[in-house]
């Protein structure tokens, strides 16, 4: 009899840890907000690419830590992008593209982002729970 109140604990113990590994997210999850034609895994590869990573905290990009820009976490909660534009997927395109000419000095540089590079960025953000 102890032998299998054992065996059902190491089984309880097994399911317990299979069912935490499966709650994490090794992987980009699917968007909170749908961005046509984005895909979040050529996003996480464009934030690299455009070296976000130098001024924000973004969840899920090794070497994220950035303090000059805010972090990015949380985005798909936010209300606003850059305090007064509704947060929606072609505001944040248009602001990746060409923060400049939606806040004039803002410290966000014009980075020539491409439309679909845009869109790819945006989609990842909007995984970003």
């Amino acid at each position: 009899m102890k032998h299998s109140t054992a065996y059902l604990g190491i089984g309880v113990l097994l399911v317990l840890a299979f069912l935490a590994l499966a709650s994490c997210r090794d992987t980009i999850g699917d968007p909170v907000i749908a961005v046509d034609g984005g895909d979040p895994e050529r996003g996480a590869e464009a934030i690299d690419q455009f070296d976000c990573t130098g001024c924000h905290t973004i969840p899920g990009i090794d070497g994220a830590d950035g303090t000059i820009g805010p972090p990015l976490n949380f985005w798909s909660k936010r209300s606003f992008i850059a305090g007064n534009l509704p947060n929606e997927p072609d505001n944040l395109i248009a602001w990746i593209m060409n923060p400049q000419a939606i806040e004039p000095g803002t410290a966000m540089p014009n980075l020539d982002v491409t439309e679909a590079q845009a869109r790819d960025i945006a989609a990842y953000l909007y995984t970003l729970e």
